[in-house]
């Protein structure tokens, strides 16, 4: 399933996740296929057909007041499925899904625009129903039409969904109110579950003609404000700097059960900024409410502002958000480059991390070196291969490296200056096995003389505390590490072309692998610009071992082949990883009223939050 974040493949990020869909028994006894009300990656549903809310919201919460909120970058478009250009933030308040998750279940989701869903018992096709009562904002039908428009020209539009749906070969309508996916494989299992978290637009309003009398275009970015079907509206904005939307009294799906208690907020306004320590100051001066806090440093000695002594501001440490999701965030090779596609070269770029001591000195200790693709998850290898686990790797055996069978992943471990200086020995003792040699202070190419050197190329300033660290301990081994900082546009335009020595990437899993691994890691992915294969894998092994991940029968085998597919990922020493928290960090202002437990697996911030405000009105 996928992950949404903030930018295209966090947006799509925070910030795009898939997952193996399990069919319970009695599904498959069933001669004809049934309509459900709800899918599950992991276990069967827990909300039956006529339930009447999620159990972690308030469907006594009161509407009304405004959240205003604060974002680092800039937006010069509204099409939000496009690859092209900054996508507002906040979009999806503006649009509807088939279906929607629940935030007390891993992977599950229960019909939005579609009242409900089908397959037959090989998974061959899916076919959703839409609610007779969907309404786009102009008052009209949704129809398979739009549904049918929409998944076309995501797929055509963004190589993201191209991938992720590649086996969704076509859609049409095939009743009043039904539309059916076909597929071109059978009995993969997660297929009808992400059909349901595409947007879905309004065909009619893509092909009509725009406020200058001119055809709409969905194929170029745009700042007319779009109209969907979801609870909000863009009411003003000024484009790359401020954009406010306002709840709508005349929401089709308002009392729908899976949106009681949600959409509470009257009006949500983001303020974008191009620096997050202002973006920062935004929050102490209380222009912006809330505050996700991603500097270790700020959170431990920033926060003696008087809001936060007299308790004005709160500051939480909540570890739901993290309980279902698998966390990589790492400098990423690209390569594609020489000298970055040499895994010799890779791991000796590992050994001049010193995490320890930079969690020490910057981070307070409070992070975690990450070691899996699937860190602080079930997911994760750890050890040696054992079991289901073992069977699947001996299959693709000479296709993985032969030290996944006898030797545990583990990272460099530093922290001293015995340590550290271990450390920078041991790489560079694999730079000269790759073929470099340390001529007075610099690390050369020993045929050429050629010095080693590279760019890192970094999205934010604040990325800078742990780069030129990196740099420096580069340095220290005669490697040239240049660090360079760009805007938001930029940033991303360059990592959809590819076009960096080395980055930073953050990559969100959830408890269900399924598609999106292709998206990630396969030798097809490699090629395709926009993809998040950012590390450029094209390998047979692990080509191999997604499509044991995707296909996996069962829930064991799924853990299993999930297991042998990270542990062959870092047996390749892809990228350097680096930190992260088991706890999301948040501050805000005492304006806010939520449900006295939050749902298990999300903050359900701004979801089912609401406004003192309008509780006092």
């Amino acid at each position: 399933m996928l992950v949404i974040g903030r930018t295209a493949r966090a947006r799509l990020t925070a910030t795009l996740l898939a997952a193996t869909l399990f069919l319970p028994p009695a599904v498959y006894a069933q001669e004809q296929p049934a309509f459900r009300n709800g899918l599950s990656l992991v276990d069967e549903p827990k909300y039956p057909p006529a339930f009447e809310h999620y159990d972690y919201v308030n469907p006594d919460a009161p509407k009304g007041g405004e959240l205003k909120l604060s974002q680092t970058g800039t937006f010069d478009t509204f099409n939000p499925i496009l690859d092209k250009g900054e996508a507002a933030a906040g979009l999806p308040l503006v649009f509807d899904t088939l279906m929607k998750s629940a935030d007390d279940e891993i992977s599950t989701a229960y019909g939005l625009l579609a009242e409900g869903v089908s397959y037959p018992d090989d998974i061959s096709s899916a076919t959703f129903r839409l609610r007779q009562e969907a309404k786009w904002a102009d008052g009209k039908p949704v129809t398979p039409e739009d549904v049918i428009f929409s998944f076309d020209k995501v797929k055509e539009l963004n190589p993201l969904y191209a991938s992720y749906y590649k086996h969704v070969t076509s859609a049409e309508k095939t009743g009043e109110r039904d539309v059916t996916f076909r597929f071109d494989q059978k009995n993969n299992r997660e297929l009808p579950h992400i059909l349901g978290q595409f947007l879905i637009l309004p065909k009619h309003w893509w092909e009509g003609q725009g406020p200058d009398g001119k055809p709409r275009d969905i194929t170029r970015t745009t700042l007319e404000p779009v109209m969907g079907s979801g609870p909000y509206r863009i009411a003003t904005f000024s484009a790359g700097a401020t954009l406010r939307y306002e709840l709508r009294d005349d929401y089709w799906g308002k009392t729908l059960n899976v949106n009681v208690g949600q959409n509470n907020f009257g009006a949500i306004s983001y303020t974008l900024f191009g620096d997050r320590d202002v973006e920062f100051e935004s929050f102490r001066s209380g222009n912006t409410d809330y505050w996700t806090e991603n500097q270790a440093s700020r959170w431990a000695t920033g926060y003696d502002f008087p809001a936060v002594k007299d308790g004005r501001v709160k500051r939480e440490s909540l570890p739901n958000p993290l309980r279902a999701t698998g966390i990589m965030q790492a400098m990423v090779p690209n390569t594609r480059r020489a000298p970055f596609n040499d895994e010799r070269v890779r791991e000796a770029l590992n050994y001049a991390f010193d995490f320890e001591e930079m969690n020490r000195t910057v981070f307070y200790n409070q992070y975690t070196r990450i070691d899996s693709y699937f860190w602080n998850t079930e997911l994760a290898s750890s050890g040696l291969p054992e079991g289901a686990e073992l069977a699947i790797l001996n299959e693709v055996k000479d296709k993985v490296p032969p030290e996944i069978f006898t030797t545990p992943y583990a990272n460099p471990v530093g922290g001293s200056p015995q340590t550290s200086r271990d450390n920078l020995r041991k790489a560079i003792a694999l730079m000269k096995e790759a073929g470099y040699e340390l001529k007075g202070n610099r690390m050369v190419e020993a045929k050429s003389g050629k010095p080693f050197s590279f760019e890192i190329l970094l999205s934010s300033a604040t990325l800078e505390r742990v780069a030129l660290p990196y740099a420096q301990s580069l340095k220290k081994i005669g490697i040239e590490a240049r660090i360079r900082t760009v805007d938001a546009s930029q940033y991303t335009n360059r990592t959809r072309a590819f076009d960096y020595d080395m980055t930073w990437i953050v990559w969100g899993q959830t408890l269900s692998p399924g598609n999106e691994q292709l998206d990630f890691w396969s030798s097809k992915a490699a090629k395709e610009q926009g993809s998040r294969n950012y590390v450029g894998i094209a390998d047979p092994g692990i080509d191999a071992l997604i499509e044991k991940v995707i296909f996996a029968k069962d829930r064991q085998t799924l853990v299993a082949a999930t297991k042998a597919l990270d542990r062959v990922l870092l047996a390749h020493h892809y990228v350097v990883p680096l930190y992260y928290k088991k706890d999301a960090t948040i501050a805000y202002w005492d304006k806010f009223g939520r449900p006295a437990e939050l749902p298990k697996y999300a903050i359900g911030f701004p979801d089912i939050w609401w406004s003192k405000a309008a509780t006092a009105k």
